[in-house]
């Protein structure tokens, strides 16, 4: 069941998602609590992950050898590349195929590695009529652990999301040990991902106060505290390194079944530039949320809303409501550009040709009018 949220009077419905069933987190929880997260004791365990993790990094490894040793382990698959294409995903549905006593899939990674696993779960129940239980370890911020949606990349360089409730993550560990691994540039890179579910969260319709703004809105505290720190300690500190998962977690991950619809603007825009373009979310992000808010800002109604973060990004409230909420725009851009991830689409090799094609896939297919143009006001400014 579906409600808008209401702002005035303050009202809404929150359903919780079922698929969650626990979560870990803190140094060395993957080896301590791992195996008591599989659903029997005799479950066969394919691992789900990227050539970069399994080859630069001792992980998977070392997680194979902890399934083996009780006789958990099934297999890898460790070619998921960017942004899941297709191939990719039907390749390791071929492969987990050829075991049907599989009932457990681990992805190890981020964004693109998750959601693929999150699909052939799907495509296993279309197959075998059961949904693989999804046990994720995360290596990034993007945290698309948090949904039940999944997807992957069609040929043509377009993505295709889906949701089904037994697509969903049953288990999460937030490891520092595992996260330290990940390039810097990376993690910085998705911590702005992450920023950018906090702040669209405030003006999604359909975002409840409690409990999804609220942590939200704890959630960007943290993440523009921490992620200047992650900037100069990351692998070393991994108390800064776990409030960073969580943060990421609590961003997206109270949202609530009910929820419809995507996010906002600057995850449209997103789409729009990343799989096409070669372009990971995380670096979208850093390109449009800022620029995005400050559009927003203009809407006094969600100004109001988008003013109420200011202090969570450092700032004090001047009493001008939109004054505020462009602030918190401004604040967005200077955390991105203190991260050392500034950037246009001219680096990123995008043509300006290629401006209406982004506007229309942005806004649903749109070739004129007041939000065609103010969309495409945005993406000229991307240069």
């Amino acid at each position: 069941m579906a409600v808008e949220a209401s702002n005035d009077p303050l009202a809404g419905l929150w359903q919780p998602q079922s698929h969650l069933q626990r979560l870990h987190y803190g140094p060395d929880c993957v080896r301590k609590h791992l195996l008591g997260a599989l659903p029997s004791t005799t479950s066969k365990v394919f691992v789900i992950t990227t050539n970069s993790v399994a080859t630069k990094t001792p992980l998977i490894t070392s997680l194979e050898a902890l399934l083996a040793q009780t006789n958990n382990y099934a297999g890898t698959f460790s070619s998921v590349k960017q942004h899941g294409p297709v191939a990719d995903v039907d390749a390791a549905t071929d492969l987990i195929a050829t075991n049907p006593d599989t009932d457990t899939i681990v992805s190890v990674g981020g964004g693109s590695p998750i959601d693929a696993a999150k699909t052939i779960s799907y495509r296993n129940f279309e197959r075998m009529g059961k949904f693989l239980m999804h046990i994720t370890i995360p290596t990034t911020l993007s945290a698309a652990e948090c949904t039940a949606g999944g997807g992957y990349t069609k040929a043509d360089g377009t993505k295709t999301g889906f949701m089904a409730p037994g697509m969903g993550v049953a288990a999460i560990f937030y490891d520092p040990g595992f996260a330290k691994y990940t390039p810097k540039r990376l993690w910085l890179a998705t911590g702005m991902r992450a920023v950018d579910h906090a702040v669209e969260t405030f003006y999604h319709p359909y975002a409840t106060e409690m409990p999804w703004k609220a942590l939200s809105g704890w959630a960007l505290g943290v993440l523009f505290e921490c992620l200047p720190k992650a900037k100069e300690t990351h692998g070393e500190d991994e108390q800064v390194t776990t409030r960073l998962m969580l943060a990421a977690f609590a961003s997206s991950g109270l949202r609530g079944s009910n929820v419809k619809g995507g996010m906002g603007l600057s995850h449209s825009l997103g789409y729009a530039l990343g799989s096409p373009y070669g372009i990971p979310h995380g670096e979208t992000s850093c390109l449009t949320l800022g620029n995005v808010v400050k559009l927003k800002a203009e809407d006094a109604k969600d100004a109001e809303q988008i003013a109420r973060l200011l202090p969570a990004t450092g700032g004090q409230p001047s009493g001008h409501v939109q004054e505020d909420a462009q602030e918190v725009g401004n604040r967005i851009n200077e955390l991105v550009a203190t991260l050392g991830l500034r950037q246009n689409l001219t680096k990123k090799g995008v043509g300006k040709d290629q401006i209406p094609i982004i506007v229309g896939r942005a806004t649903g297919g749109m070739t004129e009018g007041p939000v065609y143009d103010a969309v495409r006001h945005l993406i000229e400014g991307l240069y």
